[in-house]
């Protein structure tokens, strides 16, 4: 199998603020990190169904384009009541277009549309929920590796904290009292889905 050395990686994304954390956690290797934003790079139509399809679609798409090896991820929260929904749609349950005919995201909306639904089922109804993140690496010669990570816990109502983004203001980890949105930053991404799929890409790609 094909593994990562020191020079160029792709980072499929059109999000400087994702390009500047995937950068860090991979500087350590010796890997130049750059955007396909930078390049110029179309974002791919994201018809997958599960997380890895999407991560995938991403990757291959740029390193097709650039002729480099590329990495994308893509996550998402699952709740165990809704039968794992929003799962790929996470994003798209905050888009306010399809609800208001305004662009941009709003998480209250979205972390209200999964409390409703699950107020819906009943008081007793089981609250556990995951986050996931895939992150796939592809190579221009067709070879492809996919990492998944997954953090557990439940949701919580009403929303608290003001240290994390998107359904992080009910997501409480498992073993945790405190919200992703109120636990450190640095403490969150020690247990993070993200970080578990780090973990696993740097084991089999850098031996540790």
């Amino acid at each position: 199998m094909t593994k990562l050395g020191s020079g160029s990686l792709v980072i499929a994304t059109h999000n400087s603020g994702k390009l500047k954390e995937i950068s860090a956690l991979l500087e350590p290797y010796g890997l130049k990190c750059i955007s396909a934003g930078s390049l110029g790079l179309p974002e791919p139509e994201e018809t997958g169904t599960t997380f890895a399809e999407n991560a995938l679609i991403k990757a291959r798409a740029s390193a097709e384009a650039s002729g480099l090896p590329a990495l994308a991820d893509d996550s998402g929260l699952s709740v165990e009541s809704l039968g794992g929904r929003p799962g790929v749609y996470t994003a798209d349950w905050a888009e306010r277009q399809h609800f208001e005919g305004k662009p941009g995201r709003d998480w209250y909306m979205a972390m209200g549309k999964v409390e409703g639904m699950l107020q819906e089922l009943g008081p007793d109804t089981a609250r556990g929920a995951a986050f996931h993140c895939v992150l796939a690496i592809a190579w221009p010669n067709g070879e492809h590796a996919v990492y998944e990570g997954k953090c557990t816990g439940s949701l919580t109502w009403p929303p608290r904290g003001e240290l994390g983004f998107g359904y992080d203001p009910v997501f409480v980890p498992t073993g945790a009292k405190q919200t992703f949105a109120e636990i450190d930053p640095a403490d969150k991404h020690a247990i993070s889905h993200r970080a578990d799929a780090f973990a696993k890409l740097v084991a089999e790609q850098f031996g540790g």
